[in-house]
């Protein structure tokens, strides 16, 4: 069984859908633990009204990065987590802390990688006037929003679309997708040929799954 470490920031959306899809039957992947950088953050609350355990290693507590990364390293290997799952993590991770953890660290982000990396993404989506939007889940690399890609959900832009609806309807693709991707890791049909992701037996389940394509024939 596949232990995650869901890491927050904020409300922890994405969280609640990876602990919801981990205490599904069947599902070959549990929740550990739910870190937060930010001892505020609205989704601690929410992962212990799951009956999940949720710690704080606080930011503000540690002036260097490596040593917010230690002691984040240090509370993912107390709980035994193997998968670390940012969840709307707003820190970027050191180099050494994201080595320690190649393909073991994944992340979701708000739209089709590798357009609109960083902040803003609904918003400069819409300006730059592109047809489709979506969401990534991704390996994490020391790069801002960079790594090999594992699923992604692409979402039509309406005519007059504003970034608030077109980030609700982003946000229910990442919903679906993230517990995907994470069953397919658990599950150990993920690999990681350069830096292109290959899953072993997965056809798309709907024609907003970018990646990876159909299973081909023998």
């Amino acid at each position: 069984m596949t232990r995650l470490a869901i890491l927050i920031s904020g409300r922890g959306s994405n969280m609640r859908a990876l602990a919801e899809a981990c205490a599904a039957p069947g599902f070959p992947a549990e929740t550990a633990v739910v870190i937060a950088d930010r001892p505020d953050a609205a989704g601690l609350a929410a992962a212990r009204g799951l009956g999940l355990e949720a710690a704080v290693v606080d930011r503000r507590e540690h002036a260097a990065r490596e040593s917010f990364d230690a002691a984040l390293d240090a509370a993912i290997a107390a709980r035994g987590a193997d998968l670390v799952c940012l969840a709307g993590f707003m820190r970027l991770l050191g180099p050494d802390f994201v080595a320690r953890r190649r393909d073991r660290l994944v992340n979701i982000h708000p739209s089709l990688l590798p357009a609109f990396k960083g902040l803003d993404t609904h918003a400069r989506a819409l300006a730059a006037g592109v047809r489709f939007a979506g969401c990534t889940v991704h390996f994490v690399r020391p790069e801002l929003d960079a790594g090999p890609i594992i699923v992604q959900a692409a979402v039509p832009v309406r005519p007059g679309d504003a970034a608030a609806g077109l980030a609700r309807r982003v946000l229910a693709e990442e919903h679906r997708i993230y517990p995907l991707a994470v069953r397919w890791i658990a599950e150990g049909r993920v690999r990681v040929a350069g830096e292109a992701v290959v899953v072993d037996g997965a056809a798309a389940p709907a024609a907003t799954l970018l990646n990876p394509m159909p299973e081909a024939p023998p």
